[in-house]
């Protein structure tokens, strides 16, 4: 009987691992009875399972390394596991993680009767690094234009984003929060633009100054400024000419001209050396 259990009838047959576990031998005789028990081992090839040896694992960086994957079988099997793909370039030979750890392992359980092969899918999380800030068309701007500043940053899980910058009105924030536009600059767009990428294992920043450049304003007021006083010499001058044309015509009315300095101007005839001028009258 096995452990108090039914008899069992002699006979061959296929051995499973249900088999194992401490018999009871009695025989018995007019005489007597002798018992003797018995335990039974069954021996059975390597298996490897997803409760023992995940097929996705996460490992975050800085922990120490280990792959865990464990395997049934008897004798108890020996696991081994290789990074795939790095027979020229293997993983560091470091006690804690990095990011060059992720990848597909190959698990290997071994015993005498035979082995099993099991891949593992390992991903690396770590917090955000390599933040960097550009701006489009450049960081420096001219008053009016419209410029935009990107974040990136890697990091796993993916980061999120948030920025501190000069509060303006015409800001606007992407979807993903990862850029920012601005339509118009003004003096208030300029300053540090910096931008904090975020996820569950840490936080790192990153900054950029724009500058927001006034020089085709002060150019266009100075040529604005030219061109008033290039009006009133054009016109001054252009007074004069008339003035002179005029004189020149005797196109002058007779009473404010009368008695003053100009009337030489209003009619002038040659006469031998001498000039006689005088004021030409007309009919009314």
């Amino acid at each position: 009987t096995r452990d108090g259990g039914a008899t069992r009838t002699r006979g061959n047959r296929a051995v499973s691992r249900a088999d194992a576990g401490r018999y009871v031998c009695r025989a018995t005789n007019k005489h007597g009875s002798a018992v003797r028990s018995i335990v039974v081992t069954v021996e059975y090839e390597p298996s490897i399972g997803e409760t023992g040896c995940p097929a996705r694992q996460l490992w975050v960086e800085g922990a120490p390394a280990e792959l865990a994957c464990a395997a049934s079988g008897n004798p108890p099997p020996r696991v081994a596991c290789a990074k795939l793909g790095d027979s020229q370039d293997p993983p560091p030979a470091s006690p804690n993680v990095t990011r060059a750890h992720a990848g597909t392992y190959q698990c290997r359980a071994t015993n005498t009767h035979g082995s099993a092969l099991r891949n593992v899918t390992v991903a690396v999380e770590y917090s955000p690094v390599a933040v960097s800030l550009r701006v489009l068309p450049s960081a420096n701007v001219s008053r009016g234009a419209s410029f935009s500043v990107e974040c990136r940053a890697e990091g796993l899980p993916t980061p999120t984003y948030g920025w501190a910058l000069p509060p303006a009105p015409n800001l606007r924030f992407a979807a993903d929060n990862r850029s920012v536009a601005v339509a118009g600059a003004a003096a208030a767009n300029r300053g540090l633009y910096t931008c904090t990428a975020t996820n569950r294992h840490g936080r790192r920043a990153g900054s950029v100054m724009v500058r927001v450049d006034e020089s085709r304003l002060v150019l266009l007021a100075s040529l604005g400024s030219l061109g008033a006083v290039t009006a009133v010499g054009l016109a001054a001058a252009g007074g004069y000419y008339l003035k002179s044309t005029a004189c020149k015509k005797g196109e002058y009315n007779v009473r404010d001209a009368e008695g003053s300095s100009e009337a030489a101007c209003l009619h002038r005839q040659r006469h031998d050396r001498s000039e006689v001028y005088g004021i030409q009258l007309t009919q009314p």
